[in-house]
């Protein structure tokens, strides 16, 4: 019983001083750091906060977040900057990560302006998708064509 006390009594120790740490109190900005393999759009850069899309549904990041690792899916990216500009970015899949002190990182495949977007050329991407997924035979070939039309999908929708 003794044993289990001291446990308890380093393990609230432990809690305590992380929640110190968190400062969850006059947080009104995060940093932000937003690459992809080819470039960097945000390096370590203030922001106020972020929307994201991701498997389990889109979500917001705001400053002291609770931290999280989430895969994103293809769609759009808004980072609200702290001059009250909305920047918006295409990714076509990546991961984010926010962190106990406000950091976040968006690590993207790929990721360009929205307003960078051609309309014409998203609808021609999807349809030689689909094309690709009625004449595939393997699997392989499938799988490959339906993240293509995800990904076309998604696209199409950012466009519009």
């Amino acid at each position: 019983m003794a044993l289990t006390r001291s446990a308890m009594r380093l393990l609230s120790n432990r809690f305590t001083s992380a929640y110190q740490v968190r400062g969850y109190a006059d947080v009104n900005t995060m940093s932000l750091t937003f690459a992809s393999p080819y470039q960097v759009l945000y390096n370590n850069a203030g922001v106020k906060q972020i929307d994201v899309p991701s498997f389990s549904g889109s979500f917001g990041i705001l400053p002291a977040h609770v931290p999280t690792l989430a895969v994103l899916k293809p769609g759009v990216v808004t980072v609200y900057e702290q001059d009250g500009n909305a920047k918006k970015f295409f990714v076509s899949s990546g991961t984010v990560t926010i962190n106990e002190d406000s950091t976040v990182q968006l690590l993207a495949e790929e990721a360009v302006t929205v307003d960078s977007l051609d309309l014409a050329a998203a609808k021609e991407l999807l349809s030689q998708a689909q094309s690709q997924l009625v004449s595939a035979s393997t699997e392989v070939a499938k799988a490959e064509a339906q993240i293509s039309i995800e990904v076309s999908e998604a696209l199409v929708k950012a466009c519009e």
